[in-house]
């Protein structure tokens, strides 16, 4: 690969990193040569198995369980990362939660679980990495079409995302200064596993797909092979930057 798209030497953390898009950033980031730490707050099993198809094709990732939406857990998952990686220089968000309900059904404790991580997490973990990451260090956070347009049933998760990104122009700029830089990542439909609990999910991923302007919904790879895009230095003149990975589906307006 052109040695400015590559990733040789640099430590990265990714959060919720062991399954779907997160999982295809951990392994294309370990592949252009990074040694990445996942993490995780449920199965233990998935991360393993990151972590040794990883070793297997002669790259790192190593995994650290952490639920990053309480404060305690976030503090210790930080002190863990830089006792392995004091040289952190990239931070990917790739956590989300949230229920699909129409809004008359959503209660103060939906509102508070999603925004915890969605928006809070997220900024608790910037707060904590960024007095440490080097000049040239970056910062990504996943968003989603919700954050845009409005969706069926996904008025507090899309608005978690909103914030979201609202809170990643802030941060760029006021990251700016000491070399950092801060973009959001705005995939599409993607199919990942996350779909099979859908009982629509069919009908919904080939309707997603008939929407796109390639005819087809991106893959969890293509997402990340611009997620290592953001990280390198080719992107090193890109900040406060919106990167939306669909297809072509997002110029036809809401899905």
């Amino acid at each position: 690969m052109p040695e400015s798209f590559a990733l040789t030497g640099q430590r990265i953390l990714v959060v919720g990193g062991t399954r779907g898009i997160g999982r295809a950033i951990a392994l294309e980031f370990a592949r252009a040569g990074a040694d990445v730490i996942v993490n995780f707050v449920r199965e233990r099993a998935p991360a393993e198995q990151l972590c040794e198809l990883a070793r297997q094709e002669g790259s790192r990732i190593e995994a650290i369980r952490a639920d990053v939406s309480s404060d305690s857990a976030r503090a210790e998952l930080l002190s863990a990362v830089f006792a392995r990686f004091p040289d952190l220089s990239t931070l990917v968000f790739a956590a989300a939660t949230g229920v699909h309900k129409p809004f008359g059904a959503l209660t103060g404790r939906h509102f508070d679980f999603t925004y915890a991580l969605n928006v809070k997490a997220f900024l608790g973990l910037v707060q904590g990495v960024a007095p440490r990451m080097p000049p040239g260090g970056s910062i990504i956070a996943l968003s989603s079409e919700g954050a845009e347009h409005a969706m069926h049933h996904y008025s507090l998760v899309g608005s978690s995302k909103a914030a979201l990104e609202s809170l990643c122009r802030h941060l760029a700029v006021e990251l700016g200064p000491q070399g950092l830089r801060v973009n959001v990542l705005s995939p599409g439909t993607v199919l990942t596993e996350a779909w099979q609990s859908l009982p629509d999910a069919a009908s919904r991923l080939a309707a997603a797909a008939a929407r796109a302007a390639t005819g087809r919904l991106v893959t969890p790879e293509e997402v990340a092979s611009s997620a290592r895009f953001l990280a390198s230095r080719a992107a090193s003149g890109v900040s406060g930057h919106v990167l939306v990975v669909d297809g072509g589906a997002r110029i036809r307006g809401a899905g």
